[in-house]
């Protein structure tokens, strides 16, 4: 069986196994090593295909017998074939990735004017990608330049793609430009997938620009590489299959609706039904805290619990492929709606008033219920993705949320 893997620094939370396993059968392991063991893992190692993310994807090239027209254009190579007799091959199949993006997105890019974050391995590929689709002018931005500190001297560009690891897992809200000091800017790109809406992302769908994250390029890139790896052409469809499979997986189902609709309890069964981890943003503040509840309002108010409560949702909608649900009152503050976006799904369970209990709710029971759903429901309804009704037996709510998931 072929030996492949993915060769770089840090490598948890890669998708790439999950990818090669719906591409081929081929052994896919994570190669995680420090540049002091790249020489002898690349030369001696028991591998057969690599491909090679940050840091490494200019680091391999002097290791490469061979190199491809692609890779020799960008100095950059993130895909690797050992050859008969131990010589190496170097290939860039971020520049066939990133091509892949853009039909997917609809978006045409020649003769447009681009800015192009960072000056790695992934910024030379969407460089070449963007020569080869004609764009008029391409203007790359590394670390300290002026336009960093002041994005309005780009003048008139259409098109912003962010190759650098700004604002991803772990290290989620962070953007390495603001698009609002643009001027003309009609798409935005993202290579990081994780988050799936990064911040620059965000940014673009509050301004109403059109945008993509990195996991259609990951999973088109990764389908080339298949092919290299076993000689074995593949059909192009695989690339949607598969992105759509990791999108559905890795996506968190977000539950939001009034105290006491029940999201606590449909959370547990929508995670036994999909294998998933399940949490309650309101035993997570609990557990934070050391009390519960109506303790923290009554040392501290409803300020506290709410400052605990966007404490609590920053850290878990950080996190992919759960089950959540969160408080009544959490879309009481704006500032926690890209925080649960941005990696999530968000289902309002909506229940009668007539049936929502208040006892142990301190704002449940110190409110007036239906003013409080008059309040908050416009609320609900702008951050929903979907609406689901638990009115009914909890097998039939059950079915409806997962339906509603396959769509």
């Amino acid at each position: 069986m072929l030996r492949c893997g993915l060769l770089g620094g840090k490598l948890g939370h890669s998708y790439s196994p999950r990818i090669h396993a719906m591409l081929g059968d081929y052994e896919y392991r994570l190669y995680e090593k420090a540049p002091a063991e790249l020489e002898s893992f690349l030369l001696r190692g028991d591998w057969d295909g690599l491909n090679v993310t940050i840091p490494y994807k200019k680091s391999v090239l002097r290791y490469c017998s061979a190199l491809s027209e692609t890779a020799a254009h960008t100095g950059s190579v993130n895909t690797l074939l050992r050859l008969p007799g131990g010589r190496i091959y170097g290939e860039n199949t971020d520049v066939f990735g990133f091509e892949a993006l853009l039909r997917h997105a609809g978006y045409e890019a020649r003769g447009k004017r681009a800015a192009v974050l960072g000056n790695g391995g992934g910024a030379a590929a969407v460089c070449e990608a963007l020569r080869r689709q004609g764009t008029a002018e391409v203007i790359t931005l590394c670390r300290g330049s002026e336009y960093f500190s002041d994005p309005s001297l780009l003048g008139d560009i259409q098109l912003v793609i962010n190759a650098t690891p700004v604002g991803m897992y772990p290290n989620n809200g962070a953007a390495a430009i603001e698009l609002r000091a643009l001027r003309g800017c009609e798409f935005a790109a993202d290579l990081i997938y994780n988050p799936a809406r990064s911040a620059l992302l965000l940014e673009a769908e509050r301004l109403g620009i059109p945008c993509a994250d990195g996991l259609y390029m990951l999973s088109a890139q990764a389908k080339r590489s298949s092919e290299i790896f076993t000689g074995t052409e593949l059909d192009d469809g695989l690339i949607d299959r598969v992105e759509r499979t990791l999108r559905r997986e890795e996506r968190n189902v977000i539950l939001i609706g009034m105290p006491g609709c029940g999201k606590s309890s449909m959370a547990r069964l929508l995670g036994e039904a999909l294998g998933r981890r399940v949490y309650d943003s309101d035993d997570e503040i609990v557990r934070a805290a050391g009390c519960d509840i109506p303790a923290i309002f009554a040392r501290g108010g409803e300020e506290e619990f709410r400052s605990l409560e966007t404490q609590t949702l920053r850290e878990l909608g950080k996190l992919s492929g759960a089950v959540i649900a969160t408080g009544g009152g959490c879309v009481t503050r704006e500032e926690n709606y890209p925080l649960l976006h941005q990696n999530g799904v968000l289902i309002w369970l909506r229940r009668g008033l007539e049936k929502l209990p208040t006892d142990g709710r301190p704002i449940s029971m110190s409110a007036d219920l239906g003013g409080l759903y008059a309040r908050r429901a416009p609320l609900y309804a702008r951050w929903a993705d979907h609406t689901v009704s638990n009115d009914a037996a909890p097998e039939n709510t059950l079915r409806e949320l997962l339906a509603v998931l396959e769509t």
